[in-house]
């Protein structure tokens, strides 16, 4: 349908190109435009080198604070869209809370009438086309250096320059227009002008899928005397639901927390633009009240609009403000999430996050981490013990002794579904955003894919490991079954220093602990600690025991030597540390 919708507005698109040499100018001027929007958007991308992602997340804790930043980011960057898909990369990375996202693109609307007062006062005034081709030039020049910065800013300024170029073009095209076709003689009356103006603004929007380009449109119409100004506020007020309409289905098929805030940014929109159209009349009066006292002449509708659109804009926001945790309530209960344990499927690996590939990244560590938590599950349960018998329990040991009762556990089956799907699904979604990273974060990449091939390789090694424990923990014989029970006891107590691990905030804690299990761990080593050779020559176990043993020792000290690295990979990251722990290991192998 979609695909036949976008055949059908062609044909239109190129009919009224040729019934009307004219509207190629303004047609042109849109596109122009567009273009210039998603130049400066890529722009902002590359400059910002993540500092507009620490930005938000650390300034979203309160409700103001995100309010704020969503005004103040929208309007330097002049892209809502941008700030949108960086929010919905962090809330669907559970990186910021669903207030906080909500506060930020709430706070993005009002942000977004910046574009309004760039073009009522710049757009229609001055010959701003004249700025544009400067801007392209030097803009084309930056894009070929090697600096990521450089291209950033050879972007915004290439946006830049087209945004103008596309005001200019539409600014002309309306102009010739006027002489030929006067669409004022179209524009209706009353209340019945306002709903058909207001949904001509939502549909523009849709398609042409900006704001900001809908409302140049109409302002550069409206000055040349294309509309009239009632029939402009209503398009202004029509674009603005155009905009929560198109982010409401992109959030369709994501995660719950996109679609709660999609539905959040439809509800907010949405019931200020009822609101604002049902008092349209009033505020019309209002806004002239307004636009004396700040001094704007009575027949500059350009500028009289950028008031209203800002007015009904920032009345929403101040008013939706205090209503943001109920709201959150109300949408929690909406998109209810699917419950987490034996997730087969990616909790975090969200397509709207690969966008913002520093994001992407933090995302692909807690899917990591989500990755080794179904593991230590399955391994606990390849050594007969059930996680919430052990873990922040002082004595393993005892738990261990305790418990003796067999887990039925299909490990082929669970490796299948839990552990070599999700580690594919890394993988690949990993693949999306690599290019996109700077040298040590793609570095920070390539360690977690190996902590996800160790985590995936520690849960095979557990197979055979978990038939000799099942058949020697009832074993009569206690030296072997004592021997079963340490193996036992060292990954649970592995699994539970990295419980802890987890949980710290002191890297250097990390790693100390992770050098810890490092040295226990060579009490697996029962060759070198002597107990295989004194439990065989005093005939405690035979000699097909022994091999087992051997053989089981092995696995076990595999298992959780990959268990440590993956806990040094996930839970330390600041570089000097790492090279003290590297250096550490170094020291002990001369």
């Amino acid at each position: 349908m979609k695909k036949y919708l976008s055949y059908i507005l062609l044909i239109l698109l190129g009919y009224l190109l040729y019934v009307n040499e004219d509207s190629k100018y303004i047609v042109a001027g849109v596109g122009i435009f567009i273009i210039g929007m998603h130049f400066m958007e890529d722009g902002f991308k590359l400059f910002s080198g993540g500092i507009l992602e620490k930005l938000i997340s650390k300034s979203t804790n309160t409700v103001f604070k995100s309010v704020g930043l969503g005004i103040t980011a929208t309007a330097i960057l002049q892209s809502s869209s941008l700030i949108a898909i960086i929010v919905i990369s962090f809330l669907s990375a559970k990186i910021i809370s669903l207030a906080g996202a909500l506060g930020v693109v709430f706070g993005s609307a009002v942000g977004t009438t910046a574009t309004t007062w760039i073009v009522s006062t710049l757009g229609v005034k001055i010959n701003i086309a004249a700025f544009s081709l400067p801007m392209i030039i030097f803009g084309v020049i930056f894009r070929f250096y090697k600096q990521k910065n450089l291209q950033g800013i050879g972007n915004i300024l290439l946006g830049l320059g087209f945004v103008f170029l596309g005001i200019g073009y539409m600014k002309d095209g309306f102009e010739d227009l006027k002489s030929g076709i006067d669409l004022a003689q179209f524009s209706v009356d009353g209340y019945l002008g306002i709903i058909l103006y207001a949904f001509i603004g939502a549909i523009a929007t849709v398609i042409i899928q900006s704001s900001s380009a809908t409302l140049a449109l109409t302002i550069t119409a409206l000055a040349t005397g294309q509309i009239i100004y009632l029939n402009a506020m209503a398009i202004a007020v029509g674009a603005n639901i155009g905009t929560a309409t198109t982010a409401a289905m992109g959030a369709m098929v994501s995660n719950a927390n996109s679609k709660r805030m999609a539905v959040g940014l439809f509800i907010f929109k949405g019931v200020t633009a009822v609101i604002t159209l049902s008092f349209l009349y009033f505020i019309v009066d209002f806004v002239d009240y307004l636009s004396d006292a700040f001094g704007i002449a009575p027949d500059d509708w350009a500028m009289k609009l950028a008031v209203f659109h800002t007015f009904f804009n920032l009345a929403g926001l101040i008013i939706f403000s205090f209503f943001i945790p109920r709201l959150v309530i109300f949408l929690k209960k909406l998109f209810v999430e699917d419950v987490e344990s034996y997730i087969q499927k990616p909790k975090y690996l969200d397509l709207a996050v690969a966008a913002v590939p520093s994001v992407a990244l933090e995302a692909t560590k807690k899917e990591t981490i989500h990755l080794y938590d179904n593991a230590s599950e399955v391994l606990s349960h390849a050594i007969m013990l059930h996680r919430h018998r052990y873990l922040g329990k002082s004595d393993i040991s005892s738990v261990v002794k305790e418990s003796t009762d067999i887990i039925e556990l299909n490990i082929d089956d669970f490796y299948q579904t839990r552990i070599k799907s999700l580690y594919s699904d890394i993988i690949d979604y990993s693949t999306i955003f690599i290019n996109g990273l700077e040298a040590d974060k793609k570095n920070y990449l390539y360690e977690l894919r190996t902590a996800c091939r160790d985590i995936a390789e520690a849960v095979k090694n557990t197979k055979e490991l978990q038939q000799n424990i099942s058949r020697y923990l009832l074993s009569n014989n206690d030296y072997i079954k004592n021997e079963y029970n340490y193996i036992r006891e060292a990954i649970a107590k592995t699994i539970n220093t990295i419980n802890e691990i987890k949980t710290s905030k002191d890297e250097l804690d990390v790693l100390s602990k992770a050098e810890l299990l490092k040295e226990y761990l060579k009490s697996l080593d029962v060759i070198a600690t002597g107990r295989i050779d004194i439990l065989i020559r005093e005939k405690r176990i035979d000699k097909k025991m022994a091999t087992t043993l051997l053989n089981d020792s092995s696995h076990a000290y595999n298992v959780i030597n990959k268990l440590i690295n993956v806990a040094k990979i996930l839970w330390i990251e600041d570089f000097t540390i790492k090279k003290l722990g590297e250096d550490y290991e170094a020291g002990k192998n001369l």
